[in-house]
């Protein structure tokens, strides 16, 4: 049981609620483990006992060790299992491990670093990239299931998430670690971590110590686990392969645009396409094996570096500098480059080329075409993946001086951020015009592999290696907390905490000239820039009512150079009649300003991408059964290849008119502790938010074409030029739901000593309104109308009840650990016919890791992922193929080994 000195609640009442501080807690009592199994403090002259560490502000807290006993090899790892999170994993996209607390979307979770801040991801600047944390460091992760931004500032919404390094290190160790799939294929990680470190702060004065980390993770392919995408599987939902017909593909199909009444085929349909580029399609068309290309897990890398040097000036002087360095590096891929239409041209094969259907090529003839240039739709298998690479650096310095003067406590720091983010062209990456030069010209065969003159050709126009996008990002700020007991009551003293806080934000973000000519990228050239500027006064007071009441008060003032002025309040409580139970509960409100992303980054005036999944234009490629692709039919004189079942082009960027976003949300809660060993908390929150700051998920547009026709841009003859997709203020959303913790500790045997431990979520309310004055529609269970914000216009899945529960023995040197992930089933997405309509069961995932400390200077932790191999649920969701990656790995049964020697 730790012990906490009357002196130290006397000096910092309130020390660590205010804005500066590594952990909140109420009444100064610092939270230093696991929320697994809450503190059991005994404070002087309390009448709480073993509850007195639970706050008025609901916390989930896990420490380094836990990180072991769930065999967890990333932060990935922790925030993908996070009852309260709706997290990504790393993505084609790029961007790397968010978290989404509560699923109100990234850009409200605010991510500390030992309570300070970091520059955020470059692209977006709304939220931080995990990978660039340094996992080995990493003392405890502190989880603020409320709302802050009374204290910490306007994107504070969601929550907070606290990543708290060690205070200090002596000595030196190395970890290593191996997570090792037990099906064939990649996926596997390998993992180094070394610290070393000298001083004690008690008896030196100082101590000085420096980490390094690197993680590595090999792509896994979907052929890896061709049982998730099997043609088989596809077609019982309703995708199957075969439905396609007319796109990209190798051999190339065609269309004659002199002759519309000509259906798009493909010279090699009657000898089955070409294995294992493609497989045949509907209306005799090839159509790409996705299954050679797609990806099941995207290859990563990841460098981190940490250190600080942290000197006692004297008993009441403390001051610390810490370095931060984290790169990673996350490996995007699609199918190989197509012959997309570039500066105006198209893919036309005249006449003139050998590899013209029925020439001396050898290309089989195609009844009907009779010389006229055909348009192809080519997959160039030749150039095999096209691999982007896109490389995050994260750097930040901070200073921290903390003491005593005047008879307060002050903290003050100053901290410098730098986020870089590069996107490269890392392999089968190929200039567009010139490829279509090549066909033109008769170099280029579309319809088989490469002679030697092709192969030259390809090489001479390959842009791998070269820079797509460069976007930075910086952040720049002082901090000022005071605070101390100003008067003494009946129950105890009353401490206020005042604090100060000026940062300035920019960003540049600038897409290179290469995007013209990468076929892929389809993007103009472009810069956005923008700054702002925000200070801030903010005060706590912390009031013992009574002996069994304590009420805490905050304020923020924050004033922003391009909004102006919030004032944000919370209030705070926590009452406990006896030493069994406890009630607490929170009221704030909020204020999210735009991006500097969504206010300040590239304007074009027409397409800048193509949207994620492929649709039917709703007006050139008209259906009775919206949102569904591939079931429309292409207007008179229109080539279905390109109106049907295609990538649309669209328009993202940002959007000057954007407002900020409000919130007003709270928690009320229940601690009970009715027998020894035995602790509950079920705590009620809710979020009530008004112009949300968002952008439209694609499948709203398609499944209401009418409401949005203003979004889709036409030239005057119909032609779609883009859909717009720029951030936007929309309606409003309403989230409630109640979490839930349970830890039972057994009582002590000869067998050992067993914990059991759950958390979970359940959810009352989720519902999204897409514009003002609009209905409300719930997105519980099922894939609603809410997106993922910058990071995905793919709606996100809330699950109604989502838990770990986590059964634990220790006996001397052995410690084991079984770990449950479940969520409840949702309904499918649903966007495909009628008669494949389905709704997706319950799913759960176990874990088990044993652990040895008995060898000298040793420790060994081994462990299964995914006792069971349990496959993640089969989904019909348009985004994906055949299952959920944001839900559930396709890993399946992985081995893990973590080895560690203490020098």
């Amino acid at each position: 049981m730790m012990q906490v000195s009357h002196k130290m609640i006397k000096k910092s009442p309130v020390k660590h609620l205010a804005l500066s501080a590594i952990t909140i807690a109420v009444m100064g009592l610092m939270q230093q483990a696991s929320a697994q199994e809450p503190l059991r403090v005994e404070v002087t002259g309390s009448s709480i006992k073993r509850l007195a560490s639970e706050a008025s502000l609901p916390i989930t807290s896990v420490s380094g060790e836990d990180f072991e006993k769930r065999g967890m090899t990333t932060l990935a790892d922790l925030m993908m299992a996070l009852p309260q999170s709706n997290s990504l994993a790393p993505s084609n996209a790029g961007s790397g491990t968010n978290i989404n607390l509560r699923g109100l979307g990234v850009n409200r979770t605010l991510v500390l670093l030992n309570g300070r801040r970091l520059a955020n991801e470059a692209i977006a600047d709304g939220y931080a990239n995990l990978d660039v944390i340094p996992m080995s460091a990493i003392a405890r992760v502190e989880i603020l299931n409320d709302g802050a931004s009374s204290i910490y500032g306007s994107d504070a919404i969601g929550g907070v998430v606290n990543f708290i390094t060690k205070r200090e290190y002596r000595g030196a160790s190395i970890t290593g670690q191996i997570l090792d799939p037990q099906r064939d294929g990649g996926g596997d990680e390998k993992r180094l971590s070394m610290t070393i470190g000298a001083g004690d702060l008690q008896k030196d004065g100082w101590n000085v110590y420096a980490t390094l980390d690197g993680l590595r993770r090999s792509r896994l392919a979907a052929s890896d686990r061709a049982e998730l995408t099997s043609t088989e599987l596809l077609t019982s939902i309703g995708r199957a392969p075969s439905l396609a017909s007319g796109g990209f593909a190798s051999p190339a199909n065609f269309t004659i645009p002199s002759n519309k009444s000509f259906a798009a085929a493909n010279p090699y349909y009657a000898s089955g396409c070409l294995a294992p580029y493609s497989i045949q399609g509907g209306k005799n068309t090839c159509v790409i094996n996705n299954a050679e290309y797609n990806t099941a897990i995207y290859g990563r890398e990841q460098l981190t570096f940490f250190a600080k040097a942290t000197k006692k000036i004297s008993d009441d002087h403390l001051f610390s500098v810490d370095y931060s360095r984290g790169e990673a590096s996350i490996y995007g891929t699609k199918i190989p480059t197509t012959s997309l239409a570039a500066n105006g041209v198209t893919a036309l094969l005249p006449a003139t080329s050998k590899w013209y259907p029925g020439g001396t090529g050898g290309v089989p003839a195609v009844t009907g075409v009779t010389g006229a240039p055909l348009l192809v739709t080519w997959s160039v298998a030749d150039a095999g993946i096209y691999e982007t690479r896109d490389v995050q650096t994260n750097q930040r310095l901070n200073f921290t001086d903390e003491g005593v003067i005047g008879g307060w406590d002050y903290k003050a720091g100053l901290v410098i951020g730098i986020s870089d983010r590069v996107g490269y062209l890392n392999s089968g990456a190929l200039d567009g015009p010139k490829l279509l030069a090549g066909i033109t010209s008769g170099a280029l065969n579309p319809f088989g592999l490469q002679d030697a003159t092709g192969k030259a050709y390809l090489d001479s126009i390959s842009l791998n290696g070269q820079k797509l996008r460069v976007s930075q990002s910086t952040y720049t700020g002082l901090e000022l907390t005071l605070n101390k007991p100003i008067m003494q009551l009946s129950a105890g003293s009353m401490g206020l905490a005042l604090g100060a806080d000026f940062h300035r934000d920019t960003t540049e973000d600038v897409k290179t000239d290469v995007g013209l000519a990468a076929t892929y990228a389809a993007s103009t050239p472009s810069r956005g820039q923008g700054a702002r500027n925000v200070a801030a006064l903010f005060a706590e007071l912390d009031i013992p009512v009574t002996k069994q009441l304590n009420v805490n008060l905050a304020v923020r003032d924050d004033h922003f150079s391009d909004f102006g002025n919030t004032i944000n309040p919370k209030a705070s409580f926590r009452y406990q009649p006896n030493s069994t139970i406890m009630f607490r509960g929170s009221a704030n409100t909020g204020f999210r300003a735009p991006t500097l992303f969504d206010r300040y980054g590239y304007r074009l005036p027409g397409a800048t991408t193509t949207t994620a999944s492929a649709w039917d234009d709703p007006l050139q490629c008209p259906s009775a059964t919206p949102a569904i692709a591939n079931t429309g039919k292409p207007l008179p004189g229109l080539v279905a290849a390109t109106v049907c079942n295609v990538k649309l082009p669209k328009q993202t960027g940002s959007n000057a008119e954007l407002v900020p976003e409000t919130s007003v949300g709270g928690t009320l809660g229940v601690v009970l502790e009715p027998m020894k060993n035995l602790t509950m908390s079920f705590d009620y929150w809710r979020v009530n938010m008004d112009d949300m700051l968002a952008n439209l998920p694609e499948q709203a547009y398609f499944l209401n074409p009418t409401r949005y026709a203003d979004f889709f841009v036409r030239d005057a003859t119909g032609k779609l030029l883009y859909i717009k997709n720029t951030t936007m203020n929309l309606g409003g959303q309403k989230a409630a739901g109640v979490d839930v913790a349970t830890n039972y500790t057994f009582p002590k045997s000869d067998l050992g000593t067993f914990k059991l431990q759950l958390n979970g979520t359940y959810l009352t309310q989720f519902d999204n309104q897409l514009e003002k004055g609009g209905e409300f529609v719930s997105n519980i269970g099922r894939f609603g109308l809410a997106s993922n914000g910058t990071t995905s216009s793919l709606p996100i899945i809330t699950f109604r009840w989502k838990h770990n529960l986590a059964l634990s023995w220790a006996k001397g040197d052995w410690t084991a650990q079984l770990t449950q992930n479940y969520n409840t089933g949702y309904h499918d997405q649903n966007l495909v016919a009628a008669q494949y309509y389905r709704d997706i069961e319950a799913y759960t995932m176990y874990n088990f890791t044993m652990s040895y400390k008995g060898f000298k200077n040793f420790s060994i932790v081994v462990g299964v992922n995914n006792l069971f191999d349990v496959n993640p649920p089969v989904t019909n969701h348009s985004g994906y193929n055949g299952y959920l990656s944001s839900a559930a790995s396709p890993l399946g049964r992985a081995f893990n080994t973590r080895v560690t020697y203490t020098f």
